[in-house]
C-alpha cells in the first residue's frame, strides 16, 4: 500500500510540474489544442446533419398511427388504391373513430418544382392531397399562421420548413401547380417532423388538377391504441379484396431515413479519421518537443528516485489535458455554429426535398470528447515511453 501511495504521489508531483510549464510551451501546446478542436468541430458538424435528418424523419411518427400502402411498394410514390379499397381500409377493425366516422385519411402524393430561396434553383417539393380527417389523424399538427385550407377550393397550407426553404410559399401568395393556381392560406408545424417539408391541399381538388380520377396512393390510419395495430394489420392483409402492406408510421419513417443517415455518417467518420490522423501527428510533435525541452528535468527527476512509470503516466495526463481542452473547445464551437442550423436535402426514397435543422445531441458531444481522448492518448504514448527510456546519465549532460 505504501508503495502504491508513493507511486501515485510521484505521478501527481510530475503532472503538476508538467501542467505548470505549459505556458512556457504555449505555441506548440496551442497548435495541438487548435488541431484537435478542428477535428472535433468538423466531426460533430457533419454528424449533426445525420442526426438532424433522422430527427426530422422520425419526429412526425406515432406508434398509434399506421400507414397502408400497396403490397410491394416501398414509398407512396409507387403505391396506389381505388376508392373502394380505401373504404375497405377505413372499415377495418382496430381504428379509432370520431363522431364523423373512422380516423383514416386517404392521401395523394405528388412532386412539384419550386425554387429555393437561397439559390433560386428548382427543387422537388412534396405536395400532399388529403382528406379532412388527416387533421385528426395527425395530432401533432398546429397551424401557426393563417388557417387551414377549405374543402373544394384551390388552397394550400405549407409546412414551416417548406415555407422557410422555398420561394413563393408566403401566406397570400399564389403558385401555379398542375392545371390550377393555388393560394397559400396557412403555415403549420409538426414537431419539426418531415411533414413540415410538405405542401398540403384537398385531395379531391388535387386529383382533378393532376387528372388522377378517384385514386389515392396511401391511407394514414389512427389506431384505437398502439396495441390494436396487429388486429388492424391482420384484418387488411387477410382480406382477399385487398393487396396491401401495413406498417407503423414510426417504422416507415425510420426506414425512410436509413439510406441518407448512413451515407452522411460514413462521410463524417471518414473525414474525422483523416483529420484525426493529422491531429495525432500534431500531438506527437507537441509531446516530443515537450520531452526534448525537458530532457535534463526528466533525468533529474529519475536521479532523485522518480520511477519510469510515473514519468509515462504524467506525460500521458498532460497530453490528455491538451486533447480534452481541444475537444471541449471544438465541441462548444460546433454546438454554437451548427445546432439548429436549417437546411434542405434530398430524401432519396421519395426523391423530394426534406427541410430540417442540424442537431448537435449529447450523444455527439460525448463521441467528440472520446475522439479527442483517443487522439491525446495516441499522441502522448510514444513520447512518454521515450522519456521513460531516456538514460539518466545522457539526460544530465544535456544543456
Amino acid at each position: 500500500m505504501t508503495l502504491l501511495i508513493n507511486w501515485i504521489s510521484q505521478i501527481l508531483s510530475i503532472t503538476a510540474f508538467n501542467l505548470r510549464t505549459i505556458p512556457e510551451r504555449k505555441g506548440a501546446s496551442a497548435s495541438a489544442v487548435v488541431g484537435i478542436a478542428g477535428v472535433v468541430a468538423v466531426f460533430v458538424g457533419v454528424l449533426s446533419i445525420a442526426e438532424g435528418f433522422r430527427k426530422a424523419m422520425t419526429a412526425s411518427g406515432s406508434p398509434d398511427t399506421a400507414i397502408v400502402l400497396r403490397s410491394g411498394a416501398n414509398t407512396e410514390m409507387t403505391s396506389g388504391f381505388s376508392r373502394d379499397e380505401t373504404r375497405l381500409i377505413a372499415d377495418a377493425p382496430g381504428l379509432a373513430r370520431s363522431a364523423d366516422g373512422p380516423l383514416a385519411s386517404a392521401e395523394l402524393f405528388v412532386i412539384i418544382n419550386l425554387p429555393k430561396r437561397s439559390t433560386g434553383t428548382d427543387a422537388n417539393v412534396p405536395l400532399r392531397g388529403l382528406d379532412w380527417t388527416a387533421f385528426d389523424v395527425r395530432k401533432d399538427l398546429k397551424v401557426i399562421q393563417g388557417r387551414r385550407f377549405e374543402r373544394g377550393r384551390n388552397e394550400i397550407i405549407v409546412g414551416a420548413g417548406a415555407a422557410r426553404e422555398f420561394a413563393g410559399l408566403d401566406i397570400g401568395r399564389k403558385i401555379h401547380v398542375g392545371r390550377n393556381e393555388w393560394e397559400v392560406v396557412g403555415i403549420f408545424t409538426a414537431n419539426g417532423g418531415i411533414s413540415e417539408s410538405e405542401v398540403w391541399a384537398d385531395a379531391t381538388v388535387l386529383q382533378s388538377a393532376y387528372q388522377r380520377g378517384a385514386s389515392w396512393q396511401s391511407v394514414y390510419a389512427k389506431l384505437a391504441s398502439p396495441g390494436t395495430f396487429q388486429e388492424f394489420k391482420d384484418a387488411l392483409t387477410t382480406n382477399p379484396r385487398l393487396n396491401v402492406k401495413v406498417v407503423r408510421q414510426t417504422d416507415y419513417y425510420a426506414e425512410q431515413s436509413t439510406q441518407m443517415t448512413r451515407m452522411i455518417e460514413t462521410i463524417g467518420y471518414a473525414i474525422a479519421a483523416l483529420m484525426g490522423l493529422g491531429a495525432v501527428f500534431g500531438a506527437l510533435n507537441t509531446m516530443y518537443s515537450a520531452v526534448s525541452a525537458r530532457t535534463r528535468e526528466i533525468a533529474t527527476l529519475r536521479a532523485l528516485g522518480f520511477g519510469a512509470g510515473p514519468v509515462v503516466f504524467s506525460l500521458l495526463i498532460e497530453s490528455l489535458a491538451l486533447a480534452l481542452a481541444g475537444g471541449i473547445a471544438g465541441a462548444a464551437a460546433a454546438y454554437a455554429a451548427f445546432d439548429g442550423f436549417t437546411a434542405a436535402t434530398m430524401n432519396w426514397q421519395s426523391f423530394s426535398q426534406v427541410a430540417f435543422a442540424f442537431a448537435v445531441t449529447p450523444k455527439l458531444l460525448v463521441q467528440a470528447i472520446l475522439c479527442s481522448t483517443v487522439i491525446g492518448l495516441i499522441g502522448g504514448l510514444f513520447p512518454a515511453i521515450r522519456a521513460a527510456r531516456l538514460p539518466i546519465s545522457a539526460g544530465l549532460r544535456e544543456v
